[in-house]
């Protein structure tokens, strides 16, 4: 009997976190209003973290919302490890993810979409047998700015320094503080040397990119 009553109410709880997440509608205008603990990161063009080590934060204004939220919802569940964003995304609801997810998309929009009308820099034979290895393009798309997934990031553009960062996180194992599970993306950076990851990011940070930083009255 106590089986089927935790049985039961385990199957409640998932019905009404299921009818709570339909029930979230992204609003653009909340998320801006949400977005103080951001702003002293990612909207101060060219600002820096020292963790864990020292790269430009990246540029999260024109992402799409769903990878905004994905990766938000990874922090909060630790599957990337971050302390910082873990404690942020931790003190946030599904509805806060929702509006700020949808106001750096948004947010994006304020400018001209680079991807869509610069020419593609072509590689160097080198990396681009890296990125044939790689297979980068067939998750983040054409230009690497239209991921066939909305949950993918669009990385063109994307600060070299933080994409190092990111790629090195998937080789990490067994660290507390350092790492990101994701099976697909793991698999792709672990035969790469630093040196090769770091050549696929210069060149990845070289396209031009939809993404951008959009300044802070108060920070000007």
């Amino acid at each position: 009997m106590k089986k089927l009553l935790s049985s039961i109410v385990a199957l409640a709880a998932f019905v009404a976190a299921g009818a709570q997440a339909q029930d979230v509608k992204a609003s653009p205008e909340a998320g801006q209003k949400k977005a103080a603990m951001c702003i002293g990161c990612h909207n101060i063009p060219g600002y820096q973290a020292s963790f864990p080590e020292i790269h430009k934060v990246p540029m999260i204004s024109g992402q799409g919302a769903k990878y905004i939220a994905s990766a938000l919802n990874a922090y909060k569940k630790g599957e990337r490890k971050h302390p910082t964003m873990r404690s942020i995304a931790g003190s946030l609801t599904d509805q806060d993810i929702a509006d700020l997810s949808a106001f750096y998309e948004q947010q994006g929009k304020a400018a001209p979409v680079a991807s869509q009308t610069q020419a593609l820099p072509q590689p160097s034979p080198e990396v681009a047998k890296l990125l044939t290895q790689g297979n980068c393009a067939s998750c983040h798309g054409d230009n690497y700015s239209k991921p066939i997934d909305g949950t993918y990031p669009k990385i063109a553009g994307q600060h070299a320094d933080y994409l190092l960062v990111a790629l090195k996180a998937y080789k990490t194992a067994n660290n507390p503080n350092v790492g990101r599970a994701n099976a697909i993306m793991a698999g792709m950076a672990q035969p790469f040397t630093p040196a090769q990851l770091k050549q696929i990011a210069n060149y990845l940070a070289s396209l031009p990119s939809d993404l951008h930083t959009v300044p802070q009255s108060r920070f000007r």
